[in-house]
């Protein structure tokens, strides 16, 4: 969290780079044509260049350096970098929060929807294919993690009942049968 004193026509990727110095978000064109600066708003991907920071706060934010969490990359940022899909990396920050927001939506996109939703953002060294396989990739990463964690829910309902079970055990072994004494 955050407390700043901001001009009131500070756009938030001003105050992202130059205040916080949160220089992942880049500004292209900073008239919200490129979406080189995209960021994340309460869930929704956003061109910060055409948001107003102060009308931003109390808002979760965000950016491509909070993606990372203990030093290992976001499968997105993975899938990116596995796959090629930078160039000169000017683009990357904003096609990476795209994605983000896409695979949070819809699991398993198309290639169409995932060209309809990228569309928006703009590469001048035209690696599109590179980052159409890496949005793939990052999909079937997010398909294989959410079948990972679905296993793994398994498997803990498994132990909690075998545990519940061994408890069920003790408990009626405790028990003494009728007519029977215990001797001190």
């Amino acid at each position: 969290d955050y407390t700043l004193a901001v001009e009131p026509q500070a756009t938030l990727a001003d105050v992202l780079r130059r205040e916080l110095g949160l220089t992942g978000t880049h500004i292209g064109c900073n008239g919200s044509f490129c979406s080189n600066c995209t960021v994340i708003v309460d869930g929704v991907a956003q061109n910060s260049c055409s948001l107003l920071a102060i009308r931003e706060a109390g808002k979760q934010i965000t950016t491509i350096e909070g993606l990372e969490k203990d030093g290992k990359l976001h499968p997105v940022q993975q899938a990116f970098w596995d796959n090629m899909g930078y160039q000169c990396g000017f683009c990357t920050s904003g096609q990476i929060m795209r994605t983000v927001e896409l695979l949070n939506k819809v699991k398993n996109p198309t290639e169409d929807q995932i060209r309809r939703h990228m569309s928006g953002n703009m590469c001048k060294c035209s690696a599109y294919p590179n980052i159409l396989t890496s949005v793939q990739k990052a999909a079937d990463g997010a398909q294989i993690a959410d079948q990972t964690a679905a296993a793994l829910g398994e498997i803990v309902d498994r132990v909690t009942k075998v545990t519940d079970l061994g408890a069920e055990i003790a408990a009626s072994s405790s028990e003494q049968p009728q007519g029977v004494s215990q001797s001190t």
